[in-house]
């Protein structure tokens, strides 16, 4: 031995390479083990083969049964919405402290302060202050936990996006809402657990990964709805086939799949197809009555801005979350812009004409699911969330540019519903809404937040895949307690 090598940890080269060779082993024990469906949290993984959307208790009790995620896509500036700065009126013209130049700037032109371009008012007995572009949801004042603190990732949309939406920037990871319906279910078997309503003018940059059920049986992926005509295309079968027909159709199918599965056990996306199958038959009848609107009284379509401009789309996309969460969908996610630049929040161009524009189609919409919510007894077991995947720096992109670039270092998100102490702020950025530098909030610890707002750990909540148990937020993210009544 004293003729061999020694390496720095210590070990001698034979030493060295058996137990490298045992962990490369171990490796490929664990992967077959995978294959297998072998994971410490077999029973649920079980349970959730066998009936991948029935419902399931919480981990701990909770407020939230269901989530509404108000997602506006291109991202909406803090400094002009929720995070109320003086220091920029006073600092008006001038350049950002050579202190804070770190930033990406994406190669667009760093310009000068600049101050909120519609004024901040008090709202309800919180005196929570809230600009003109949400004036009616400033009426919901004293229900908003606004976090003026987070922080994500990346400063482009597509990474960001899929950071929100998933965890990660990188593409290919379950969504939050199907982490969602992973760890509760569904409480109607004849609807979707996860439902995604986009705006017509398009999806966001990056599409289905941020709906996307990633390594996750399909069943726990986002259904998409449509924001205009019948919600699902073909949800009706053929005139000369009847429902009878149908249902032997598809209990033959199911023989048949049933018959392929048995012989090779652990085929997760089989499984998935057969539920599908099954899921979609009942959608045929559940659907359409989930989304008619006209079951709804001229006062309520009026409240959310139905069949009038620019509300009509949103409200009804809010209004038929509405309905999907009375009838017990899990996650309901809800676009506001679609496409690119000015189609959305990305207000490079002016803040006041694209938060003008896109505040007016949401603001009323917004502000009357809080009220619906609240009237029918839903809003407690509600969390609504609304936010975009960064938000937008405190100065312009120039010289008398009325834009404003992207930034992740900083911006606002608020919860409402769901156990959250209404009328407060938390968290804090810095005298000019650049960074956050306050009670730092993560988007791990945003989603850690939300879903223990649904009574799941965000620890405990895992998913084996390819040897390792798998989370919403990886190896960090801390539940924001203080937000909570």
């Amino acid at each position: 031995m004293s003729n061999q090598k020694m390496f720095p940890c210590g070990k001698s080269r034979r030493e060295f390479v058996w137990e490298m060779g045992g962990g490369f082993a171990g490796l490929a024990l664990a992967n077959l083990l995978s294959s297998d469906g072998f994971s410490p949290n077999r029973a649920r993984a079980a349970e959730a083969t066998a009936n991948p959307t029935a419902v399931k208790e919480p981990q701990f009790p909770a407020r939230a049964k269901a989530c509404i995620f108000l997602m506006m896509n291109g991202a909406p500036s803090q400094v002009d919405t929720f995070d109320y700065k003086p220091e920029l009126e006073k600092f008006a013209g001038k350049q950002l402290p050579a202190d804070k130049k770190f930033i990406n700037s994406g190669g667009r032109r760093m310009g000068y302060l600049t101050p909120a371009w519609r004024k901040f008012r008090p709202g309800g007995e919180s005196g929570l202050l809230v600009s003109d572009y949400f004036p009616k949801v400033r009426e919901h004042a004293d229900k908003l936990c606004v976090i003026n603190s987070c922080h994500t990732d990346s400063h482009a949309h597509g990474s960001a996006l899929v950071a929100m939406n998933t965890g990660k920037t990188l593409i290919g990871r379950p969504s939050l809402g199907s982490w969602s319906v992973y760890g509760l279910g569904s409480e109607n078997e004849s609807l979707p657990g996860y439902v995604v309503i986009l705006d017509k003018r398009g999806g966001p940059i990056g599409g289905q990964p941020n709906w996307s059920s990633g390594f996750m049986p399909a069943t726990y992926a986002g259904t998409l709805f449509r924001p205009v005509g019948d919600p699902i295309l073909d949800l009706k079968g053929p005139g000369h086939i009847t429902s009878a027909v149908q249902r032997e159709q598809l209990d033959l199918l199911a023989k048949i799949n049933q018959r392929h599965l048995d012989a090779r056990p652990g085929g997760r996306e089989l499984s998935a197809r057969i539920s599908s199958y099954e899921l979609a038959y009942r959608m045929q009848s559940a659907t359409p009555e989930a989304v008619d609107l006209s079951q709804e009284n001229e006062q309520t379509l009026e409240m959310y801005g139905v069949g009038k401009k620019p509300t009509d789309e949103y409200g009804r996309n809010c209004l038929i979350a509405r309905r999907l969460v009375e009838r017990g969908v899990r996650f309901i996610q809800l676009y506001s812009g679609g496409g690119h630049l000015e189609e959305t929040w990305d207000a490079h161009e002016s803040i006041e004409k694209n938060h003008g524009r896109h505040g007016a189609e949401v603001d009323q919409p917004i502000a009357a699911l809080l009220t619906d919510l609240k009237q029918r007894g839903l809003l407690d077991e509600t969390l609504v969330v609304w936010g975009g995947e960064f938000g937008r720096m405190p100065f312009s992109e120039g010289k008398d540019a009325p834009g404003r670039n992207h930034n992740p270092y900083g911006f606002s998100m608020w919860l409402a519903g769901g156990g959250v102490k209404g009328g407060t702020t938390y968290g804090e950025t810095d005298e000019f809404g650049f960074e956050a530098v306050k009670n730092k909030v993560h988007l791990h610890d945003l989603h850690a937040t939300i879903l223990h707002a649904m009574g799941l750990d965000h620890e405990m909540l895992s998913y084996f895949h390819q040897g390792r148990d798998e989370t919403l937020t990886d190896v960090g993210g801390q539940v924001i307690h203080d937000v909570f009544a």
